[in-house]
């Protein structure tokens, strides 16, 4: 379901006029949601290449061992070779696509960098204006200012961390000959291990507190 930049939860029996604190922050939740959207995409265009990566990775060293142990007469070697050309460009064109889906990931989280700094700017705001402790009115149902500010820390660390895992991912995934650590290396790809149940939950939680989400 796509998210709304503007309008309140169906739960409130009031219709709040928002500050612009508040339509800053249900901004940022649905900016949020759809950066996250757009990393889950690249995920799995991501995947598909890693996975054609190490399909190629095997079949190119499955035939050098097959050029080392088997005696070839001209014409069959011409064609060993021909094929091995053939497999490392694959291999090749499946690098260089997973390097740009790590580049279009890489802006996302700088993004999602900006995200975060915004809502930190309103807490530093609302320090200022009511004190250390910020504002004690939540700006829409229940959460205080605060709390988007933990959330939204929350979602960037794990991107990060996520990201960290795919740069690692590529860099070695063409690399190793170890099958068993190339399928080791795709299901971390896929599963995304930083980006636990309790992340999107978190986002969740985020949209139903500003009104995308309702009851």
């Amino acid at each position: 379901m796509d998210v709304q930049s503007s309008g309140a939860s169906s739960y409130s029996n009031r219709k709040p006029i928002l500050n612009n604190s508040a339509r800053k922050i249900k901004d940022n939740a649905a900016d949020w949601h759809n950066f996250i959207l757009k990393w889950d995409k690249l995920n799995d265009e991501g995947f598909k290449a890693a996975n054609k990566a190490v399909n190629s990775k095997i079949s190119k060293d499955a035939q050098t061992i097959a050029n080392v142990e088997l005696d070839c007469d001209g014409s069959s070697v011409t064609q060993k070779r021909s094929n091995v050309s053939e497999t490392n460009q694959d291999l090749e064109e499946c690098c260089t696509q997973l390097l740009e889906i790590l580049g279009k990931m890489t802006r996302i989280v700088t993004k999602m960098e900006k995200l975060s700094l915004s809502i930190k700017a309103i807490c530093d705001l609302e320090k200022f204006q009511h004190g250390e402790t910020g504002r004690s009115i939540p700006l829409f149902n229940t959460w205080l200012t605060k709390q988007f500010d933990e959330v939204s820390s929350k979602l960037l660390d794990t991107y990060r961390q996520e990201l960290s895992l795919k740069k690692t991912i590529i860099e070695e995934i063409a690399h190793t000959s170890d099958q068993d650590l190339m399928m080791t290396y795709l299901s971390a790809w896929l599963y995304q291990p930083y980006v636990e149940e309790g992340t999107k939950l978190l986002l969740e939680s985020m949209l139903l507190e500003t009104g995308h989400r309702t009851l």
